[in-house]
């Protein structure tokens, strides 16, 4: 930019890069957690909006403070306080829709996936700016402008790598295994595994149901502090949110959680019986921020005391 405000092509084509690279980064992410974005093409195209104008900012603060233009920067804090109602926007309507499932999520699930919706669209300013940057900084080198583009491509991709190995978070097959259960009817009670669920099926047409139709999972958890994750009500209802909303409801859910052996079973009679499907989307349940704990870190926290 010079001193009249015109943009020069230099500065235009450093724009127009970066801001690629942020909406790209974006979408990317869209792909990624595609469970957590719950519509489409709707849903897809808000947020990659959200992300042009995220990328934007990036891009042209680096321009801004080129030209002395300082001002220009604070979009920067306008950006992240933008982000945050993004955060409350996104948590507001997942509660309102929350009668409309299957079963709820939980406000655990949904202040997870708003945090979500917030911090992927630092994505898009951290890559258009580091792209940005890098095609400035490369400038004085005197290369070529299409090896400036190809380097500062380069750079953009290694921060969203970086970034997204950052924030990736654990799911529950990390922590725990996720078999087959097998059910039983006695009576009215229904048990899995030998694991008592629920003393509710009172009609011969509610037993037979379940006995016939209904598919039931075992969560375990792998070492034993991982059970304060599972046993969180939170993480239940996350798990059992998406079960049911993998392969539908006929008829019948439940979650119980057996606090002598530490396993978590979940049943229901689904629409789709389709049991592999069930077991992958509760091994791909994310673990939920709010209920994570570092083993290790609490331990030598312990020791240190």
């Amino acid at each position: 930019m010079d001193g009249k405000g015109a943009i020069s092509p230099d500065d235009l084509i450093l724009i127009l890069i970066a801001t690629a690279m942020g909406t790209l980064a974006r979408y990317l992410t869209l792909k990624v957690d595609y469970r957590q974005y719950p519509s489409h093409p709707n849903g897809y195209l808000i947020h990659l909006v959200i992300a042009f104008i995220a990328a934007a900012i990036g891009a042209v603060a680096i321009p801004a403070i080129k030209s002395n233009n300082y001002t220009a920067v604070t979009f920067l804090a306008l950006a992240i306080q933008h982000f945050r109602d993004i955060r409350k926007t996104e948590r507001e309507s997942l509660k309102d829709l929350e009668c409309t499932e299957f079963t709820p999520r939980g406000e655990a699930y949904i202040d997870g996936i708003a945090k979500t919706f917030e911090s992927r669209n630092y994505f898009s300013l951290i890559v258009a700016l580091s792209t940005a940057a890098t095609i400035e900084f490369i400038r004085y080198m005197g290369l070529a402008i299409l090896f400036q583009i190809a380097i500062a491509i380069i750079v953009g991709y290694l921060v969203f790598v970086g970034l997204s190995r950052f924030s990736q978070g654990k799911t529950v097959g990390d922590i725990a295994s996720v078999k087959l259960g097998v059910i039983e009817v006695r009576g009215s009670e229904l048990y899995v595994d030998d694991v008592f669920v629920s003393n509710t099926l009172g009609t011969k047409n509610a037993q037979k149901m379940v006995q016939t139709e209904g598919l039931a999972v075992v969560i375990e958890p792998t070492e034993e502090h991982y059970r304060v994750t599972l046993d969180n009500f939170g993480q239940r209802k996350a798990m059992l949110f998406e079960a049911t909303r993998s392969v539908g409801v006929k008829r019948y859910h439940y979650t119980r959680k057996d606090y002598e052996s530490g396993k978590t079973v979940i049943v229901l009679v689904p629409l789709l019986r389709d049991a592999e499907k069930l077991i992958n989307v509760v091994c791909h349940t994310p673990l939920l921020e709010s209920v994570k704990k570092s083993h290790s870190v609490m331990k030598s926290t312990i020791l240190g005391d």
